[in-house]
Protein backbone atom coordinates (compact mmCIF):
# COMPACT_ATOMS: atom_id res chain seq x y z
CA UNK A 1 0.00 0.00 0.00
CA UNK A 2 1.31 3.43 -0.93
CA UNK A 3 2.44 5.82 1.80
CA UNK A 4 0.67 9.13 1.26
CA UNK A 5 2.53 12.45 1.36
CA UNK A 6 2.39 14.02 4.81
CA UNK A 7 3.23 17.35 6.44
CA UNK A 8 6.72 16.14 7.39
CA UNK A 9 7.41 15.62 3.66
CA UNK A 10 6.26 19.17 2.96
CA UNK A 11 8.54 20.58 5.63
CA UNK A 12 11.52 18.62 4.28
CA UNK A 13 10.79 19.78 0.75
CA UNK A 14 10.74 23.43 1.85
CA UNK A 15 14.06 22.99 3.67
CA UNK A 16 15.95 21.80 0.57
CA UNK A 17 19.21 23.63 -0.05
CA UNK A 18 20.30 24.57 -3.60
CA UNK A 19 17.01 23.41 -5.13
CA UNK A 20 16.75 24.48 -8.80
CA UNK A 21 13.58 26.55 -8.61
CA UNK A 22 13.77 27.88 -12.18
CA UNK A 23 14.10 24.42 -13.73
CA UNK A 24 11.22 23.03 -11.68
CA UNK A 25 8.90 25.87 -12.68
CA UNK A 26 9.96 25.77 -16.31
CA UNK A 27 8.57 22.24 -16.72
CA UNK A 28 5.02 23.64 -16.65
CA UNK A 29 5.70 27.02 -18.25
CA UNK A 30 3.92 28.09 -21.44
CA UNK A 31 6.34 28.53 -24.35
CA UNK A 32 6.87 31.19 -25.46
CA UNK A 33 5.92 32.80 -22.15
CA UNK A 34 5.42 36.29 -23.58
CA UNK A 35 7.98 38.18 -21.55
CA UNK A 36 7.45 41.93 -21.53
CA UNK A 37 10.04 44.40 -20.32
CA UNK A 38 8.57 47.03 -18.00
CA UNK A 39 10.22 50.21 -16.76
CA UNK A 40 8.13 50.49 -13.60
CA UNK A 41 8.72 48.29 -10.54
CA UNK A 42 6.33 45.32 -10.30
CA UNK A 43 3.32 45.37 -8.02
CA UNK A 44 3.41 42.94 -5.12
CA UNK A 45 0.91 40.22 -4.28
CA UNK A 46 0.78 37.04 -2.23
CA UNK A 47 -0.87 33.66 -2.70
CA UNK A 48 -1.52 30.76 -0.37
CA UNK A 49 -0.88 27.13 -1.27
CA UNK A 50 -3.39 25.74 1.20
CA UNK A 51 -3.31 22.07 2.23
CA UNK A 52 -5.73 20.07 4.35
CA UNK A 53 -6.27 16.44 5.29
CA UNK A 54 -9.18 15.22 3.18
CA UNK A 55 -11.63 12.53 4.23
CA UNK A 56 -9.79 10.18 1.86
CA UNK A 57 -6.84 10.41 4.32
CA UNK A 58 -4.69 12.29 1.81
CA UNK A 59 -3.40 15.84 1.80
CA UNK A 60 -5.32 17.95 -0.69
CA UNK A 61 -4.41 21.26 -2.36
CA UNK A 62 -7.05 24.00 -2.47
CA UNK A 63 -7.62 25.96 -5.69
CA UNK A 64 -10.22 28.48 -6.79
CA UNK A 65 -11.93 29.21 -10.07
CA UNK A 66 -12.00 32.97 -10.36
CA UNK A 67 -15.26 34.75 -11.08
CA UNK A 68 -15.71 35.38 -14.81
CA UNK A 69 -16.56 39.03 -14.12
CA UNK A 70 -13.21 39.95 -12.57
CA UNK A 71 -10.87 42.29 -14.43
CA UNK A 72 -7.69 40.25 -14.00
CA UNK A 73 -7.31 36.52 -14.77
CA UNK A 74 -11.09 36.06 -14.89
CA UNK A 75 -12.30 32.50 -15.27
CA UNK A 76 -8.88 31.05 -14.45
CA UNK A 77 -7.83 28.59 -11.79
CA UNK A 78 -5.60 30.09 -9.11
CA UNK A 79 -4.52 29.94 -5.50
CA UNK A 80 -6.30 32.16 -3.00
CA UNK A 81 -4.48 35.47 -2.81
CA UNK A 82 -4.28 39.04 -3.94
CA UNK A 83 -2.38 42.31 -3.84
CA UNK A 84 -0.63 43.59 -0.74
CA UNK A 85 -2.53 46.04 1.43
CA UNK A 86 -0.51 48.78 3.19
CA UNK A 87 -2.00 47.56 6.48
CA UNK A 88 -0.64 44.01 6.03
CA UNK A 89 2.26 43.32 8.38
CA UNK A 90 3.93 41.06 5.81
CA UNK A 91 3.28 39.31 2.52
CA UNK A 92 2.45 36.16 4.46
CA UNK A 93 -0.16 38.24 6.29
CA UNK A 94 -1.47 39.28 2.87
CA UNK A 95 -1.81 35.64 1.82
CA UNK A 96 -3.61 34.76 5.05
CA UNK A 97 -5.99 37.71 4.83
CA UNK A 98 -6.85 37.11 1.19
CA UNK A 99 -7.38 33.39 1.79
CA UNK A 100 -9.82 34.06 4.59
CA UNK A 101 -11.66 36.70 2.57
CA UNK A 102 -11.86 34.69 -0.65
CA UNK A 103 -12.80 31.21 0.54
CA UNK A 104 -14.18 31.89 4.02
CA UNK A 105 -11.86 29.79 6.18
CA UNK A 106 -10.85 30.85 9.68
CA UNK A 107 -7.34 32.22 10.20
CA UNK A 108 -7.18 30.41 13.55
CA UNK A 109 -7.18 27.08 11.71
CA UNK A 110 -4.22 27.92 9.47
CA UNK A 111 -0.62 26.98 10.23
CA UNK A 112 2.00 28.47 7.92
CA UNK A 113 4.57 25.82 7.01
CA UNK A 114 6.89 27.96 4.94
CA UNK A 115 7.32 29.97 1.78
CA UNK A 116 8.42 29.51 -1.81
CA UNK A 117 10.67 32.01 -3.62
CA UNK A 118 8.96 35.00 -5.19
CA UNK A 119 7.55 34.59 -8.67
CA UNK A 120 7.28 37.23 -11.40
CA UNK A 121 4.25 37.19 -13.75
CA UNK A 122 5.02 39.19 -16.92
CA UNK A 123 1.42 39.50 -18.14
CA UNK A 124 0.18 41.30 -15.03
CA UNK A 125 3.55 42.75 -13.93
CA UNK A 126 3.09 41.31 -10.46
CA UNK A 127 5.75 39.87 -8.20
CA UNK A 128 3.99 37.12 -6.27
CA UNK A 129 5.10 35.77 -2.89
CA UNK A 130 3.76 32.24 -2.24
CA UNK A 131 3.22 30.83 1.25
CA UNK A 132 2.26 27.27 2.15
CA UNK A 133 -0.14 26.55 5.01
CA UNK A 134 -2.06 23.62 6.39
CA UNK A 135 -5.61 23.84 7.69
CA UNK A 136 -6.36 22.03 10.92
CA UNK A 137 -9.40 19.89 10.21
CA UNK A 138 -11.85 19.84 7.33
CA UNK A 139 -12.40 23.41 6.07
CA UNK A 140 -15.95 24.57 5.49
CA UNK A 141 -15.50 26.78 2.45
CA UNK A 142 -17.68 29.86 2.07
CA UNK A 143 -16.37 31.49 -1.14
CA UNK A 144 -16.85 35.18 -1.77
CA UNK A 145 -19.15 35.20 -4.84
CA UNK A 146 -17.71 38.52 -6.03
CA UNK A 147 -14.31 36.88 -6.52
CA UNK A 148 -14.66 33.11 -6.53
CA UNK A 149 -16.91 30.99 -8.70
CA UNK A 150 -15.82 27.64 -7.26
CA UNK A 151 -13.49 26.19 -4.61
CA UNK A 152 -12.13 22.71 -5.27
CA UNK A 153 -9.25 20.50 -4.23
CA UNK A 154 -7.21 17.56 -5.44
CA UNK A 155 -4.88 15.04 -3.84
CA UNK A 156 -1.27 16.21 -3.59
CA UNK A 157 -0.04 12.88 -5.00
CA UNK A 158 -1.74 13.67 -8.29
CA UNK A 159 0.99 16.21 -9.03
CA UNK A 160 3.40 13.29 -9.35
CA UNK A 161 1.17 11.05 -11.48
CA UNK A 162 2.01 11.40 -15.21
CA UNK A 163 -1.61 10.93 -16.31
CA UNK A 164 -2.57 14.29 -14.80
CA UNK A 165 -0.07 16.22 -16.94
CA UNK A 166 -1.28 17.37 -20.36
CA UNK A 167 -0.45 20.03 -22.95
CA UNK A 168 -2.20 21.90 -25.75
CA UNK A 169 -1.64 24.66 -28.29
CA UNK A 170 -3.29 27.93 -27.33
CA UNK A 171 -3.33 31.51 -28.59
CA UNK A 172 -2.08 33.80 -25.81
CA UNK A 173 -2.11 37.56 -26.43
CA UNK A 174 -1.99 36.99 -30.19
CA UNK A 175 0.78 34.37 -30.15
CA UNK A 176 0.48 30.61 -30.48
CA UNK A 177 1.98 28.86 -27.48
CA UNK A 178 2.62 25.39 -26.14
CA UNK A 179 0.75 25.27 -22.82
CA UNK A 180 1.35 22.47 -20.29
CA UNK A 181 -1.32 21.99 -17.64
CA UNK A 182 -2.40 19.75 -14.79
CA UNK A 183 -5.79 18.20 -15.44
CA UNK A 184 -7.39 17.88 -12.01
CA UNK A 185 -10.96 17.88 -10.70
CA UNK A 186 -12.26 18.65 -14.18
CA UNK A 187 -10.14 21.80 -14.52
CA UNK A 188 -7.07 22.80 -16.53
CA UNK A 189 -4.48 24.30 -14.18
CA UNK A 190 -1.91 26.24 -16.20
CA UNK A 191 0.25 29.35 -16.18
CA UNK A 192 1.68 30.70 -12.94
CA UNK A 193 -0.43 28.36 -10.79
CA UNK A 194 0.85 25.30 -12.63
CA UNK A 195 4.43 26.56 -12.45
CA UNK A 196 4.25 26.95 -8.67
CA UNK A 197 2.68 23.50 -8.36
CA UNK A 198 5.50 22.18 -10.54
CA UNK A 199 8.02 23.61 -8.11
CA UNK A 200 6.23 21.89 -5.21
CA UNK A 201 6.18 18.67 -7.22
CA UNK A 202 9.91 18.93 -7.89
CA UNK A 203 10.67 19.52 -4.24
CA UNK A 204 8.60 16.51 -3.19
CA UNK A 205 10.36 14.31 -5.73
CA UNK A 206 13.65 15.06 -3.98
CA UNK A 207 12.46 14.08 -0.50
CA UNK A 208 10.04 11.21 -1.05
CA UNK A 209 11.33 7.62 -0.82
CA UNK A 210 11.99 5.93 -4.16
CA UNK A 211 9.37 3.30 -3.38
CA UNK A 212 6.71 6.00 -3.15
CA UNK A 213 7.81 7.61 -6.42
CA UNK A 214 7.66 4.25 -8.17
CA UNK A 215 4.10 3.69 -6.90
CA UNK A 216 3.08 7.07 -8.34
CA UNK A 217 4.82 6.65 -11.71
Amino acid sequence: MIRWIDIADIRRSLALVDFDVAAARQRMAPAPRGWQKRNSPPKRAAVMILLFLHQDSRLHVVLTLRNAGLRGHSGQVSFPGGHQDPKDASLTATALRETCEEIGVSAEGLEVLGRLPRFYIPASHYEVYPSIACYDGAPAFAPNPDEVQEVFSFALEDLLRPRFKCAERRCIRGHEAHVPFYSVAGHKVWGATAMLLSELEGRLRQVLPKAVLLELA
